[in-house]
């Protein structure tokens, strides 16, 4: 399975972010799967791509060529893709991936988020969208999102669309859990 991890670029943020980058990444490796991602090798985005490697994993850097001079290219992915523009981009990440992962990041994990988000619940796709948030960043905007759902501004199903973890293990059962080709066969658990 190819995981899409949405996370920060900032490379001011405290050290526990990108340890929990790092921690996704050398999990993602372990568990046998590849990571598309944003391309850059900074801050979170390049700590989860050094530790797939690390651990033998493909990594896809998908990256618009207005931003490999700002936030320098992943040159060691496995495949790196260079694109004409952020629509370009995300639309590639898209259509790689069999599942996305949301750690903690800034406005552009989140408008990533919610461009997933938005195109789940309206059905557009069925594939698993996680959101790892160990020390509750997000405890914010899933208060607001509460709110909408009360007024009457999102879909009965908005919550449905998405699955919120705290630790790395819960992140990735419940991604596994959740993939159609990943599930077990009839043959697998013992039924005719």
């Amino acid at each position: 399975m190819f995981i899409c991890v949405f996370c920060a670029s900032s490379q001011k943020i405290d050290r526990k972010y990108l340890d929990l980058a790092r921690d996704v990444g050398t999990e993602l490796a372990r568990r046998g799967h590849g990571l598309v991602s944003g391309g850059a090798i900074v801050s979170c985005m390049g700590e989860v791509a050094r530790a797939v490697r690390e651990g033998g994993g493909h990594t896809v850097g998908v990256i618009p060529q207005v931003l490999v001079d700002i936030e320098v290219a992943d040159t060691d992915s496995t495949e790196l893709i260079v694109t004409g523009d952020m629509r370009e981009r995300k639309g590639l990440m898209d259509a790689r991936s069999d599942a996305f992962l949301v750690l903690p990041g800034g406005i552009g994990t989140l408008e990533e988020l919610f461009e997933i988000w938005t195109s789940r619940v309206l059905g557009i796709h069925e594939r698993p969208l996680v959101v790892l948030d160990p020390w509750g960043l997000y405890a914010p905007l899933r208060r607001l999102v509460d709110g909408m759902y009360e007024q009457g501004f999102t879909r009965p199903n908005v919550f449905d669309a998405i699955s919120w973890t705290t630790t790395v293990e819960e992140a990735f059962d419940q991604l596994e859990r959740t993939v159609p080709h990943l599930l077990p066969t009839a043959e697998e658990i013992g039924e005719p």
